[in-house]
């Protein structure tokens, strides 16, 4: 269910090769780092989740947004709605199939916009289906952090069709589609 994460979530992918030698390279810092989902529960409530574990990089050049990148990749078994049992249910066969498909993963293809916001394109892959995604981002800021580094961070929000990536268990006709909040922080690489 939550395999498309992009990922999300995400906030995410590298396509390094098409950056401009000037674009600054960024490690993902998880810790700050956030890839939320939601998704109806039965048309009687929202039920919220994240994944705890990924990393990724990206590349960001403030004068030349339109050569950003980002590539990040998440552990699908590190699924986590606050209740146990359920987590338990999200990684089994109905859902992510995280034996199967361990990792979802986003890699950007284009960025559109500008140096505060836009449209970043790229290939979401999540229970082994890879799909075109589409996420709005905004930038949040950037700059030197007190431990002797420089960050950037990213906000995205995108919507998923779950039955287009092979999760199909009938949850209800309001369940087909989950939003996903992407929290996105890098510490630029020296």
């Amino acid at each position: 269910m939550m395999k498309g994460l992009l990922a999300a979530a995400a906030a995410a992918g590298t396509a390094f090769s098409t950056m401009a030698a000037n674009a600054a390279e960024y490690t993902i810092d998880p810790s700050h780092t956030f890839v939320q989902f939601r998704i109806s529960h039965l048309g009687f409530s929202t039920m919220v989740g994240r994944f705890n574990k990924l990393e990724g990089e990206f590349s960001w050049d403030k004068a030349k947004p339109e050569d950003s990148a980002i590539h990040i990749t998440i552990d699908t078994a590190s699924v986590d709605t606050n209740w146990a049992e359920r987590d338990k249910h999200l990684r089994g066969e109905e859902f992510l199939a995280v034996r199967e498909y361990p990792q979802a993963s986003f890699k950007s293809t284009r960025y559109t916009g500008d140096a505060t916001g836009g449209k970043l394109e790229g290939e979401l892959t999540l229970h082994g289906v890879t799909k075109p995604v589409t996420i709005d981002v905004e930038a949040v800021g950037e700059g030197a952090d007190p431990w002797g580094g420089y960050r950037a961070g990213f906000d995205g929000t995108t919507t998923i069709n779950r039955l287009d990536f092979g999760i199909t268990k009938d949850l209800g006709p309001t369940a087909e589609t989950m939003q996903f909040d992407l929290h996105i922080e890098g510490v630029q690489k020296k």
